[in-house]
């Protein structure tokens, strides 16, 4: 079987790199690495490849940024030559990307089969580009790969065959522990946030970039205030977004010296801080669950989440976007983690499962 991995940006190729490395120990399936280029990272090194156990990819479509529509035009377009070049058995897609959605809808109408990890997560908010994402993409799905129970339930209340839908666990936890196994083993003194880290025994880490967050001016001041009020007590390191750098530059937002700004870090060096940190603060999808994994109190700031595991039973608290419920959000999170517990399946092995089903 030849199967093409996609993957459109720096967090897809988290979730592609266990399924690739369990396929190693899979002669009968050969994976083949797509990039769409969706978003360029300059900094997707030959290291970053290596920190992740994979090569580099064998194809890169080079897609680029524009709206929506056009960059999954440009996606579709590129794709479909590949497709049909390479003549793929199989094209296995992962998250709510707009990469996820078009290599999808170009393997169906090729008669190419798609499994789609991650399948079935719901926030239920239509205004959300990657809601629709995942709704069209588990649409026309063959093999849907599910990471909680929730979205084995949506996926049956909207008509999919019991047979086709397998409960695997999640793949972002399988790298996160990988990750978690070479920061033992590497020098960390290396890090440019080492001294930093050291210099403070309390503190907490955010991230924000969603434009539903930081695109509106009062949305993002009320948030900031909230963040003003907590940074009283710790120290908050923030790698800052580009989006969020520009936003809140041209709102003339000033963050307090306790707010320490920080450039877009790698995935080890985040991780470095963010597992030990008092708190995460976040609105990125791929925290709640990392945070969840390892018992790290998380204040998720939206209205909804389309990963309620993660507050069913983990550390994670939707907090909303007003000052004063995130505050409140955060010493919840702290108490909620005394208590929290992994979810069912999250044991690093996803992609073992996965292969095993696609080798069937």
């Amino acid at each position: 079987m030849k199967a093409f991995l996609i993957a459109g940006a720096r967090p897809n190729f988290m979730k592609i790199a266990p399924i690739y490395r369990a396929s190693l120990e899979h002669g009968s399936v050969e994976c083949r690495i797509v990039h769409t280029g969706q978003h360029y990272d300059y900094e997707m090194s030959n290291a970053f490849f290596e920190d992740l156990g994979i090569p580099k990819p064998d194809f890169c479509l080079d897609a680029g940024s524009g709206s929506h529509a056009v960059q999954t035009a440009k996606i579709m377009v590129a794709f479909e030559e590949v497709c049909k070049k390479e003549k793929p058995d199989l094209i296995l897609v992962v998250g709510d990307v707009n990469s996820t959605l078009a290599c999808s809808i170009v393997a169906k109408k090729l008669l190419i089969d798609v499994a789609h990890v991650e399948a079935g997560l719901r926030s239920f908010d239509s205004t959300m580009p990657e809601e629709i994402n995942r709704i069209v993409t588990d649409a026309i799905s063959d093999y849907f790969f599910v990471t909680e129970e929730s979205g084995l339930e949506n996926l049956l209340r909207e008509g999919k065959p019991r047979e086709k839908i397998h409960f695997v666990g999640n793949v972002m936890i399988d790298n996160l522990y990988h990750q978690l196994r070479n920061l033992e083993s590497d020098h960390a003194e290396r890090f440019s946030v080492f001294s930093l880290k050291q210099a403070h025994e309390k503190y907490a880490f955010l991230t924000l970039h969603r434009p539903s967050n930081v695109d509106e001016r009062e949305v993002f001041t009320e948030i900031v205030g909230a963040l003003n009020t907590l940074a009283e007590g710790r120290t908050i390191f923030f790698p800052m977004h580009p989006r969020t750098k520009k936003m809140a530059h041209e709102f003339g937002i000033v963050f307090p010296d306790r707010i320490i700004l920080l450039p877009p870090l790698s995935y080890q060096e985040s991780l470095f801080l963010w597992k030990d940190a008092e708190a995460v603060l976040t609105d990125s999808g791929g925290l709640q669950e990392e945070t969840t994994a390892l018992e790290v109190p998380c204040v998720t700031i939206r209205e909804n989440t389309e990963r309620p595991i993660t507050i069913e039973v983990g550390t994670n608290v939707l907090a909303g976007t007003k000052a004063e419920s995130i505050i409140k959000a955060y010493q919840e999170s702290i108490q909620k983690a005394k208590t929290a517990k992994k979810p069912a399946l999250w044991d690093g092995k996803a992609s073992l499962r996965i292969m095993k089903v696609l080798c069937s």
